[in-house]
């Protein structure tokens, strides 16, 4: 009888223990997730950069440069823009209600950024301005190659228009305001200076963005890994997957070998 009470006691003992042990673990979950927090609060790990490609206009259906020419966005284009906007409202953005909205003065941009619904929290900004490709404004890399073969822009630069460092100094402005506070921040603008402030971000020489494929309709996700500088996400079209429209702006910028904004 004894020896049955002591083994009760035992397992009531063992129960007891087993019962604190979780409360234990328990609250050191909490603890871990306060810290986790706090962590990411102070290595800026919740910060995300969202830069969003703008869509289909006519030049780029042909592979044109468009820098400061303020081509209006194709049906094909408006279609799109209230595509990523749908995607945008849906899980895990569930519509970016505290972010921080910053277009391209150009109407492609802008117009994007309305169609998509972010239009009343947008303020333009010049920084976000496309590359201003001079003398080559308007054409195909074809046709530059004509003039320079084996033209690159990232290499070669352009004639009469800005060069990859004043580029990069406008992506630089960029990436210092979007580091300033904490909260995420969603940018409507062009392929190159995109590209651009994506290297930026990464704290690459700007010319590394001839490795950072932009398809018009696209949005990506610049953050955090680690306290360094991250791609979250990059070059998504996912919103456009099953329409007529996903080879179509996946194809124009890629038919003028360069991201042609």
């Amino acid at each position: 009888m004894r020896k049955d009470l002591n083994m009760r006691k035992g397992k009531m003992v063992a129960q007891g223990s087993h019962a604190s042990m979780k409360i234990f673990f328990d609250k050191a979950k909490q603890c871990r997730g306060i810290v986790a927090w706090l962590l990411e609060k102070l290595l800026g790990e919740r910060l995300l950069l969202i830069p969003l490609n703008i869509l289909e206009h006519e030049w780029a259906v042909t592979g044109r440069h468009t820098g400061l020419t303020d081509v209006p966005l194709t049906e094909q284009g408006r279609r799109g823009a209230h595509l990523i906007g749908e995607r945008l409202r849906r899980e895990p953005w569930n519509g970016l209600a505290d972010v921080e909205v910053r277009t391209s003065p150009l109407a492609r941009a802008a117009v994007t950024c309305r169609l998509a619904g972010f239009g009343d929290r947008a303020k333009e900004w010049d920084a976000l301005l496309e590359w201003d490709y001079g003398s080559y404004e308007g054409l195909t890399t074809a046709q530059i190659r004509e003039r320079r073969p084996d033209w690159v822009i990232w290499r070669d630069g352009v004639d009469g228009g800005e060069t990859l460092a004043e580029v990069a100094a406008r992506a630089d402005e960029v990436v210092e305001w979007a580091r300033s506070a904490d909260r995420d921040v969603l940018l409507f603008s062009s392929g190159h200076i995109l590209r651009t402030l994506a290297a930026r971000w990464l704290g690459l020489d700007p010319s590394r963005g001839a490795a950072l494929h932009l398809s018009p309709a696209s949005f990506s996700i610049l953050g955090w890994a680690y306290g360094e500088p991250a791609i979250e996400r990059w070059n998504d079209t996912g919103h456009l997957e099953g329409t007529a429209g996903a080879a179509g702006t996946a194809g124009a910028e890629g038919a003028a070998g360069v991201a042609a904004g």
